[in-house]
């Protein structure tokens, strides 16, 4: 199996900082994503149950005085967009469907890793609205800003996924 070229971890902090940058003078805006699923839950429930939204003070202190659509919404299209390019564009890039440590450990079902991923993902979107904020928006913006929270929570983040990846790997 050929493993994929990565790009310098140097230069993509420097260009996320490039992004932070752009975003705060040119948005007045931090870095972050978890308030569209918010804004998109509660477009759910205007469409299929208006009264429940009208009822729900957590989906209304986000969308008085806020459009449904707005630059959060369109940074978080970008990034499937810009995923996308990416892996077009890439030279040497790998295309897998279940990693092969998930295959040793777990057996190469795409089903079971799909569920699995999606699982975590609403584990961390759960635990990202819990917290206040996403991954983005604590480490990136946070750390950018010398935040003593963002930088706590980065730590907790990356503990907290080394001994889930020991854990679940069992290395």
């Amino acid at each position: 199996m050929k493993r994929q070229k990565q790009t310098d971890p140097i230069l993509i902090g420097f260009l996320i900082g490039c992004l932070s940058l752009l975003s705060l003078t040119l948005f007045h805006h931090t870095i972050g994503t978890t308030t569209t699923f918010v804004r998109a839950a509660a477009l759910f429930w205007q469409l299929f149950d208006p009264t429940h939204l009208a009822e729900n003070n957590y989906y209304k202190s986000y969308l008085d005085n806020s459009s449904w659509i707005n630059w959060q919404a369109a940074f978080v299209f970008g990034i499937f967009i810009g995923a996308y390019l990416a892996s077009k564009m890439s030279k040497s890039s790998l295309a897998y469907t279940v990693a092969e440590p998930w295959q040793t450990t777990f057996g190469s079902s795409a089903l079971k890793r799909s569920l699995g991923a999606f699982m975590g993902g609403i584990i961390i979107l759960f635990g990202a609205r819990l917290a206040g904020g996403c991954t983005s928006g604590h480490v990136i913006s946070g750390g950018m800003q010398l935040a003593l929270s963002g930088w706590l929570f980065m730590m907790a983040f990356f503990a907290t996924g080394v001994a889930t990846a020991k854990l679940v790997y069992r290395r």
